[in-house]
């Protein structure tokens, strides 16, 4: 399966679907199965953060997420391997991520999120998976694509996950 869209009802419907993620990533080992780089858009608000909150608990953090909207990264050292979890949002020119050294942070071995990837548009690499959050009802709709092979053996075992979880409904 290389796409799945889920119906989240609310914030720990969110969180959850990040933590089943998580496991996707992780399945067979304890560390990341792959390197990937996930970039995550939509409008303020719709959950990107929140959905990266559930990730990271669900590779070990215990501690708080907050959007690195003014940071432009926020680095995470856990037991599966490490974390960047970026915010392009205040970024004006895909310039100034080279000044940061941003190449750096997308080797093998990590698991890079990428909120408002279009920011950093010929800088970045480009996705292992694309998400996308929009707000449905009351709630929020969370589309993610597999596009390399990379992303597309995550896809299908986090589909197979999120199928086991209740709260997650098509």
């Amino acid at each position: 399966m290389a796409e799945l869209s889920l119906f989240l009802p609310d914030e720990m419907a969110t969180v959850v679907t990040g933590r089943c993620f998580a496991q996707a990533l992780s399945a067979d080992t304890e560390k990341y199965t792959v390197a990937l780089v996930m970039y995550l858009q939509g409008n303020l608000g719709t959950g990107k953060t929140t959905f990266c909150r559930g990730i990271l608990q669900g590779l070990g953090h215990q501690g708080t997420v907050k959007s690195p909207t003014y940071t432009l990264v926020e680095p995470y050292v856990l037991p599966a391997g490490a974390v960047y979890h970026f915010d392009l949002y205040r970024l004006r020119d895909p310039g100034e991520l080279e000044y940061l050294g941003v190449e750096d942070y997308f080797d093998d071995g990590l698991l890079c999120l990428v909120e408002w990837p279009e920011q950093g548009r010929g800088v970045i690499p480009s996705a292992d998976i694309r998400g996308a959050l929009r707000a449905e009802n009351k709630g929020r709709r969370l589309v993610l694509e597999g596009i390399t092979e990379r992303g597309k053996k995550v896809m299908a075992v986090f589909s197979r996950l999120a199928k086991q979880v209740t709260i997650l409904q098509p």
